[in-house]
């Protein structure tokens, strides 16, 4: 179980990352526009973080983007 785990954060971690370069924001910029420390958004984006629910919302919000969009990753490689 845990294993999944680990796996949905990096996959939910790389999905984030990949939506935030498409919206052309720096992890600075967008840590910024989320109100976030950089290093926590680093590591959301690592998958090393996991993230609560009111984080996720904050982090769709700084991308204009519905939290169900952030989960969106299936059809990521």
């Amino acid at each position: 179980m845990m294993k999944n785990m680990s796996s949905i954060q990096s996959r939910f971690g790389a999905h984030l990352k990949k939506l935030r370069l498409e919206a052309g924001l720096s992890q600075e910029a967008f840590a910024d526009k989320c109100g976030l420390d950089r290093t926590y958004v680093s590591g959301i984006e690592r998958g090393v973080r996991n993230p609560t629910l009111e984080v996720i919302h904050v982090l769709a919000k700084g991308l204009g983007k519905e939290m169900k969009g952030l989960f969106d990753f299936d059809g990521d490689a």
